[in-house]
């Protein structure tokens, strides 16, 4: 089986596979983008629980719990926790995983611990694609608990199909956790060690400020249940509760998690446009000297933004042809052929080096017709092995500096090292013809 492609074996649910899959995406490298783009077609079918709250809501017990109520249902499971982060070695301190050993034997159950490495909002930041790898491998439930959030770490419930928002008793003023940002997201309110003191009270502080919250008509109204984890009470009836949800707002199901795709899409090219600034628009050192002029008052940071971005956008979009180059020992009588077929005009002539360049008007592109005016003219050597014809095709782009320095960046072999004088002022280069197949491309940046 380990012969098999990666992405088969995920969907095949082969343990280390998926592992080994978490860790590509986790990783955050083309391994992992490519692994994504070729599962996909295999996911939508997984129901995405999120479980959050703050710290020792016992949260993890709860998942644990949950876990073993849908296996006794014959579905399968597949548990992300999110760890803090070690501070010695980077990974997950894997505290969620120890309190689910029960299941660690279990073939229809994978937990995975994954570190927040710094992200805010009480995930890692590639929950949402380590959720879409289990989905792929076919589990019937993924439940994502989140590290202990405080009041604004609300990022579940742009991962999750449903944000169970769990509190624990006697912890002192329990609306203090209930903060607009966490008490919006949540679906169901779970007041978990309900044995404990104050968990009454804790509930309904919870009623009084859903209370105030006005529910249109069909509209969900989160219950507030009560569990303890550890023995497992009220467990079968947050089950239950989470099947309610799913089946009366099952319709809306599409629209969350096409707004979760929004949101999703929207931060990933929020940070690949970053690491393509830093890779390839700024030089080494330039983004500290950017923050040292915004400190410096030299600039705001909205004037630095619009800057560097004015940069990452220059030559964005379809690069327009700006010629095409035909080698011929009379320009004049090719022009005079274009003219005569196509009505076509001659506008100026320029000499460049030895050659003398007539272009020929076409609208949005130019025909550029080079005849060699000495023997050992490049253009005249082209023309004894070759003979007349198609000698290159131009693109006009916004700045060749930056335009040649990208393709090097990239391994591009370039025939000029730095622009040359081209006609009108302009500034060419050419790229080498083993790199495109044998066809001459020219870049012209016009005057």
């Amino acid at each position: 089986m380990a012969d098999r492609p990666l992405a088969e074996r995920v969907v095949a649910r082969d343990p280390r596979a998926i592992a080994r899959a978490i860790t590509l995406v986790e990783n955050e490298d083309g391994q992992g983008a490519k692994l994504i783009g070729q599962v996909f077609p295999k996911t939508g079918h997984a129901y995405l629980i999120g479980v959050t709250g703050p710290p020792g809501a016992g949260k993890s017990t709860l998942v644990d719990r949950l876990t073993a109520e849908y296996r006794k249902q014959g579905l399968t499971v597949g548990v992300l926790a999110v760890d803090p982060t070690s501070p010695f070695s980077g990974g997950a301190i894997l505290g969620d995983r120890v309190r689910m050993q029960a299941h660690a034997e279990d073939a229809g159950v994978f937990i995975r611990s994954m570190a927040t490495r710094g992200h805010l909002g009480g995930l890692a930041r590639t929950t949402a694609e380590a959720a879409i790898v289990l989905d792929a491998a076919g589990f019937d439930i993924v439940i994502i608990e989140t590290v202990g959030v405080g009041q604004d770490e609300i990022e579940i419930v742009r991962t999750a199909d449903i944000s169970i928002v769990t509190i624990v008793p006697g912890a002192g003023d329990e609306v203090q956790t209930l903060k607009a940002g966490i008490m919006e997201i949540a679906d169901i309110f779970v007041v978990n060690k309900a044995d404990y003191d104050g968990a009454d009270r804790a509930a309904a502080s919870i009623e009084t400020m859903l209370t105030m919250t006005s529910w249109p008509d069909g509209t969900w109204r989160p219950p507030v249940l009560r569990t303890v984890a550890t023995s497992g009470t009220g467990l079968p009836e947050l089950v239950q509760m989470i099947e309610r949800f799913r089946t009366e707002t099952g319709e809306a199901l599409g629209a969350r998690r096409r707004a979760r795709a929004e949101w999703r899409l929207r931060e990933i090219l929020g940070r690949g446009f970053m690491q393509h600034v830093e890779a390839h628009v700024l030089a080494p050192g330039e983004f500290e000297q950017w923050l040292d002029r915004i400190a410096a008052r030299e600039v705001d940071p909205y004037g630095a933004a619009d800057a560097v971005m004015a940069r990452a956008l220059q030559g964005a979009g379809p690069m327009p042809i700006d010629h095409v180059g035909i080698a011929t020992p009379k320009a004049e009588e090719y022009a005079a052929m274009f003219k005569r077929l196509f009505g076509l005009r001659t506008g100026e002539q320029e000499q460049i080096g030895k050659h003398l360049l007539r272009f020929v008007e076409t609208g949005d592109a130019t025909l550029e017709l080079v005849e060699p005016t000495a023997d050992d003219a490049p253009i005249a050597k082209y023309m004894e092995k070759r003979g007349p014809g198609l000698h290159h095709v131009c693109f006009r782009v916004k700045d060749i500096d930056r335009a040649m320095a990208d393709l090097k960046a990239r391994g591009v072999k370039l025939i000029d090292e730095t622009p040359r004088k081209g006609a009108h002022g302009s500034r060419i280069a050419f790229i080498h013809p083993s790199e495109t197949g044998g066809v001459l491309i020219e870049l012209k940046q016009p005057k």
